[in-house]
């Protein structure tokens, strides 16, 4: 393998690691979920949203270092994905109202009062982690673009890829029904991770024992979904690319076959859904467990890796054009040039600093569980 092929799969291991450890994260969108139900008083209400509160930022981050990582190493799938703006665009306005509500639902001068910017905070808990599962659907089922690169020296149409219909995106709610059912099952993800956060974090035994019995209802459609996708992809026809000529090719059961082409992704991936399980299903069955949350945090961050890997790695068309097989995207076609990522690979030698101090700042905030006498601490830095 030359340096630059080695290069364009280290890039996708990098974005796939950020994707992983986004839908992780996205526990506090899980979180979110819940502040109706089982925040039954305005004060649980509150311990609720300070402690998913206090990390949302960590989740806003990452999906933007992703973004930015993505457009670095591989801006052809950025550009054409933006043709599918009405995917993007109400996601964009489900954190823009997250982040708002955050900061203001308390402000004095909030004349909307504390529960309209909740709600706020209950719709980005469901809508972002749909929208994001439904989108990624899209790398394995394809989409409806064309992209043309010699529209580069067309001085009257410069434009690279196009849509090839006027719903630019939100198609794939309904083109074909997996989309929606990875986003389902990205959707009962979060809410199972908040759930075990909530265990992990918040020092009442109420919220505990609510958030504990609310578990298996959601880890069953949350795996029902799950599987259900798994077992589509590994049986479905995926889209090949020609190492030699670059030629896109349908080719059946093209995920299983990169599956058992790469042994330690079976590993990987039996590693991470046995963790999944044991979290999950100690956290709802031991009422003294309350650590279930980095069982199942490893395993979640493992599985979406081994998942992100499937997409694009062993010569596999990672975005798939339904329009025009050639046109799909793979590692060999939409990446930067060499130079870019071999300059970019150093940089991200100080990833793991950045990990570190994620790590750091985590156990900072974390040093003290949530309580209801915090909560009413007037001194206290509380959302």
């Amino acid at each position: 393998m030359d340096s630059y092929i080695f290069l364009q799969h280290y890039w996708w291991l990098v974005i796939s690691l950020l994707a992983a450890l986004l839908v992780f994260l996205m526990f506090v969108q899980g979180g979110q979920s819940f502040i109706f139900t089982i925040g039954k008083e305005p004060i649980n209400r509150r311990m609720l949203i300070n402690s998913v509160g206090r990390k949302w930022e960590f989740t806003f981050t990452t999906l933007v270092t992703f973004g930015g990582a993505f457009f670095a190493s591989f801006p052809l799938f950025y550009s054409t994905s933006f043709s599918a703006y009405w995917v993007w665009i109400p996601l964009l306005f489900c954190f823009v109202i997250q982040a708002v509500s955050y900061e203001y639902q308390n402000k004095r001068g909030n004349v909307w009062g504390s529960k309209t910017f909740q709600i706020f905070l209950f719709i980005n808990g469901v809508m972002g982690p749909l929208l994001i599962g439904t989108a990624v659907g899209t790398f394995f089922t394809g989409a409806n673009f064309i992209v043309e690169k010699g529209n580069l020296v067309n001085i009257g149409n410069s434009t690279i890829s196009y849509w090839t219909n006027s719903f630019h995106g939100i198609e794939a709610i309904w083109s074909t029904p997996w989309n929606i059912i990875l986003g389902i099952a990205v959707l009962f993800l979060s809410r199972v991770t908040g759930l075990l956060y909530f265990i992990n974090n918040i020092d009442d035994d109420a919220l505990r024992a609510r958030a504990r019995k609310s578990i298996l209802p959601n880890a069953v459609i949350f795996l029902a979904t799950f599987l259900a996708f798994l077992a589509f992809l590994l049986t479905t026809t995926g889209w090949a690319v020609d190492p030699t000529t670059g030629v896109v090719k349908l080719e059946e059961y093209k995920y299983l076959h990169n599956l058992l082409d790469i042994p330690a992704l079976i590993v990987v991936l039996l590693i991470g859904v046995v963790l999944v399980l044991y979290g999950i299903g100690r956290s709802a069955l031991d009422k003294s467990f309350n650590k279930g949350i980095w069982y199942q945090g490893v395993g979640v961050v493992l599985t979406v890796l081994v998942l992100f890997l499937l997409a694009g790695w062993n010569n596999t068309a990672y975005y798939p054009s339904l329009a025009d097989p050639q046109s799909s995207l793979h590692l060999g076609n939409s990446s930067s040039s060499e130079f870019t990522l071999k300059v970019m690979a150093y940089v991200s030698i100080a990833v793991p600093f950045v990990f570190a101090y994620i790590f750091y700042a985590w156990r900072q905030l974390d040093f003290h569980k949530i309580t209801k006498d915090e909560m009413k601490d007037k001194d206290a830095h509380i959302y």
